[in-house]
């Protein structure tokens, strides 16, 4: 398979002129040469946190605070959750995955809701897709021997000390949510030593020093802290610490587009055109531990080509920064996973 047009090459996301080889779904060569083609050629993006259970709900709980709306066991998500028929839960999953692989996305790390049964949820409604999502299961011990990790709601909900243990003997990926509200949960959730946290709006100069210290990355999902009023994260103290990714968080509250969150972010944060894409793309494959997110020899082609030349990208001058900032769904012109 041969992909010409401007690619995006490497960690920097490079622009040259040529074409993608890839054999076997893996990238093979990337050769510059004079080509015909308007497309602009990137990695598909990686969505480092969703919950795509409450697909069923959108914009449900409108003026409900966080915890209203999300909180376990009773807030509003989780009371939708447990009324809905299973059929018609993965159904709703499906079309949000579908949507996603269509715009662009080759996985998502899921916090999957429901214990075990969330687990075969998922993958029942990602079954037959080509978007591969890495689900961490929630709620049992079960969930996460029959997942890829745990994902837990916050060290203020529980201790989750078991599930630590048993998630780092079975040698897979442990994520929680902290500081999303406040920073209360933020130092239990460190001592957890997480692979990654999610949020952290409201870290203070220690955890910030302990972050550093541990190398552990974050998600943010700044739309979602926008909608449910909890603030936003301070990204540039959070650069300076650590490694940063996107995520789209709950399908109720938000469309699962990460080109709608790198937008929100570009022009939000103080961060360059390139440091947004990484954490669209290889930041999110660097924490679930996966070879895709950047184009170059080796990595999976899971790739994203783009219309160099629709009516919205037409004229580009600075071809990265377009891409953040202002390319959608409209421009899509194949997605190749």
């Amino acid at each position: 398979m041969e992909i010409e047009g401007t690619i995006l090459r490497g960690r920097e996301f490079e622009p040259i002129e040529g074409r993608v080889v890839a054999e076997d779904g893996e990238i093979t060569a990337i050769e510059e040469a004079s080509v015909e083609s308007d497309a602009v050629v990137i990695p598909a993006f990686v969505n480092a946190h969703t919950h795509i259970g409450d697909s069923i709900a959108k914009e449900a709980g409108g003026g409900l605070t966080l915890e209203e709306l999300v909180a376990p066991p009773d807030g509003l998500k989780h009371r939708l959750l447990r009324k809905a028929d299973q059929s018609e839960l993965v159904a709703a999953m499906r079309r949000s995955l579908a949507y996603m692989q269509a715009t662009g996305t080759a996985t998502t790390i899921e916090f999957r809701e429901g214990g075990v049964d969330g687990v075969d949820a998922i993958r029942a409604a990602a079954d037959g897709l080509r978007i591969d999502p890495v689900v961490l299961g929630r709620e049992t011990i079960d969930a996460m021997e029959a997942a890829d990790g745990y994902g837990a709601s916050g060290a203020n909900d529980d201790r989750f000390g078991r599930e630590r243990t048993a998630t780092r003997a079975a040698d897979k990926l442990f994520g929680i949510h902290a500081g999303e509200v406040d920073s209360s949960d933020i130092n239990p959730a460190l001592d957890l030593d997480p692979d990654f946290l999610v949020h952290m709006v409201h870290p203070e100069p220690l955890h910030l020093e302990r972050l550093q210290d541990n190398e552990i990355p974050v998600v943010i999902c700044p739309r979602s802290n926008l909608v449910t009023d909890v603030g936003l994260p301070p990204v540039d103290e959070l650069a300076e610490r650590t490694t940063l990714a996107l995520g789209t968080d709950n399908v109720m509250t938000n469309s699962p587009s990460m080109f709608r969150e790198m937008e929100f972010a570009a022009k939000l944060f103080d961060l360059s055109a390139t440091e947004v894409l990484r954490m669209a793309t290889v930041r999110g494959a660097d924490i679930a531990g996966l070879n895709c997110g950047l184009i170059e020899p080796g990595r999976a082609a899971k790739l994203l080509v783009l219309d160099g030349d629709s009516d919205n990208l037409a004229g580009a001058r600075d071809v990265v920064r377009s891409v953040v900032r202002r390319a959608g769904s409209s421009d899509v012109e194949r997605v190749l996973l």
